[in-house]
């Protein structure tokens, strides 16, 4: 079994900043894109940042220059920092995951059970 278990969310003032962190754990032989995506009330989901295995990163423009996403391979191990927060980031904010599984054998896109994010004005 597979699973991603997300950490960091909470309540911040406008202004201020968070970090989130997935970890990815059970029979995994590999990583491949991590990313990150949030879901307001009554909104759809969106993407929020991505990254893969290489590094390479992707934000819209709604967070570009105030969310950096980075990971730490070895760890398995993707983060969200987030900075600058306005009262708009407000949501559940969810990991998502390419992974090679090894037991089975399979690739499988899995989600985090969320983690609520809430930035008062």
């Amino acid at each position: 079994q597979v699973q991603l278990v997300e950490s960091g969310g909470g309540l911040v003032q406008a202004g201020g900043s968070l970090r989130l962190s997935c970890a990815a754990s059970g029979s995994i032989s590999r990583v491949n894109a991590m990313g990150w995506y949030r879901q307001a009330p009554g909104k759809q989901r969106e993407l929020v940042a991505s990254i893969i295995s290489g590094g390479s990163t992707n934000y819209p423009d709604s967070v570009k220059g105030r969310f950096t996403i980075s990971r730490d391979n070895a760890k398995n191990t993707v983060y969200l920092q987030m900075n600058s927060l306005k009262p708009e980031d407000t949501a559940v904010y969810y990991c998502n995951a390419e992974v090679e599984s090894y037991r089975p054998v399979r690739t499988l896109g899995i989600w985090g059970q969320g983690t609520l994010v809430t930035v008062s004005s």
